[in-house]
């Protein structure tokens, strides 16, 4: 059984001069729609002889490299404090510091069980201290190989910006030249005066409090997985996808497929059932630019009956999963939700199927722009890099995807689902528990 051991605790601050002028970020409306949900990430190293390297000397590195790139990124230094007007989140940017804990475990890393995700945090590879936006813990395991786990405050940013700090640390520490030069205007993704928005926003998504997010009603009780998918079996999907000349993506090819399977893990008495997608705005919102740090995300929403989805072909599926996707990946779309917020402040918002008000629903996250080889700090590239949640009441299942480490098309996916999707999703080779072997790890 997996057990850690803390062995010490960091406060990194900035090494250099703060930037003068900015002494706190207001969160823009579309951070307020993220929420305050701690995400971490979880990377896995294996030891590298060759390096001679220590722990004591990885983690001394790994705290000089952090505060170099704090300078760069100096809100995730900050603390996240209510507005004494709105009572809203703001970004004080106090080089308070960030968290950086080391600890110790009992097992190989070969010994793990990468499946049960439950079993990681609750034997403590991630902590979360209230009084940092960003901490991280550097745990060594018996065999010399090591695991990080990066902890952000929703608030700093979305995937996109934890992916450009992450990469920024591991250039530094690698001494490499900084490849983002970060974008903190939040006040790049103001509304229009006066708001306006389309009308369907409003069964969309919700305004709410930090209470109700806390108090999500939870029908079932929620467990954490990762799987890992082949390559194979990812362009045989996409291939079923395809009909007709019309190309599908492999994430649009995927999310048929397990909108399919959420049929089967649903109770009876429900005659249709949703699928969210998390979609990025960089790319989209012409005032913002892809070095931009920040929360830029909306969730587009399907809907589909149950009785369709257990009929139609995978590739008409897919089809419904590309026009739901497709209402949301446009400038029109995000500027309508910035007023749409605009016109609910102060307060958080959420998307209603997150909070568990829409009946069965499953939220698909992409990462495949998100780093997992390259996040080498000095001591070699990650055989594994993923992403999981410390928050116990979740409204909805997610499944998140990411590329492998070994760069060979296959993914991991981490899943937060109830038993009975797990169970449906397990039911083919697809879905494959993650394993020591399916990381190429020598047992």
């Amino acid at each position: 059984m997996l057990d850690v051991t803390f062995t010490g605790e960091f406060i990194v601050k900035a090494s250099g001069d703060q930037p003068e002028k900015i002494h706190s970020l207001s969160l823009s409306n579309l951070d307020l729609l993220s929420g305050r949900f701690p995400v971490t990430y979880f990377y896995f190293y294996t030891k590298q002889p060759h390096l001679l390297l220590t722990f004591d000397s990885i983690v001394k590195s790994l705290k000089t490299s952090l505060a170099e790139t704090l300078n760069y990124f100096y809100p995730f230094a900050g603390q996240i404090v209510p507005d004494e007007t709105t009572q809203e989140p703001m970004i004080i940017c106090n080089n308070n510091g960030a968290l950086l804990v080391e600890a110790r475990a009992n097992l190989d890393l070969k010994s793990l069980n990468f499946y049960n995700l439950d079993m990681f945090l609750q034997a403590k590879l991630v902590r979360v201290n209230p009084d940092y936006a960003l901490q991280i813990q550097a745990t060594e395991f018996q065999c010399g190989g090591l695991s990080i786990t990066f902890t952000f405050d929703h608030a700093l940013g979305d995937a996109s910006s934890f992916g450009k700090f992450l990469t920024s640390w591991s250039e530094i520490s690698r001494k490499q030249p900084v490849s983002c030069e970060p974008d903190h205007r939040r006040n790049l993704l103001r509304a229009r005066s006066p708001p306006r928005y389309h009308p369907l926003l409003d069964k969309t998504f919700i305004k709410c409090n930090e209470e109700e997010i806390k108090n999500i009603p939870m029908s079932k009780t929620l467990i954490k997985r990762l799987y890992h998918i082949d390559a194979s079996s990812i362009d045989a999907l996409q291939a079923l996808a395809t009909v007709k000349g019309e190309s599908r993506t492999k994430i649009e090819a995927f999310s048929a497929y397990v909108w399919k399977k959420m049929v089967d893990a649903i109770e009876s008495g429900h005659k249709t059932c949703k699928m969210g997608w998390l979609v990025d705005g960089r790319g989209r919102l012409e005032t913002v630019t892809s070095s931009y740090i920040g929360n830029v995300l909306s969730v587009a929403v399907g809907e589909a009956t149950v009785e369709n989805l257990k009929q139609n072909h995978v590739s008409e599926v897919a089809n419904i999963v590309h026009k739901s996707i497709t209402e949301a990946t446009n400038d029109t779309h995000f500027r309508d939700l910035i007023d749409w917020i605009e016109n609910n402040r102060p307060g958080l918002m959420l998307a209603r199927v997150v909070l568990g008000q829409e009946g069965p629903a499953l939220v698909l996250s992409s990462g495949r722009r998100f780093p997992v080889a390259e996040l080498d700090f000095g001591f070699g590239s990650p055989f594994l890099g993923t992403v999981c949640s410390t928050v116990e009441k979740i409204g909805v299942g997610y499944l998140n995807q990411r590329p492998s480490a070994c760069n060979d098309g296959s993914w991991s996916v981490s899943a937060i689902v109830w038993p009975e999707l797990a169970a449906a999703l397990e039911s083919d080779s697809i879905f494959q528990p993650m394993s020591a072997k399916c990381l190429q790890l020598h047992t």
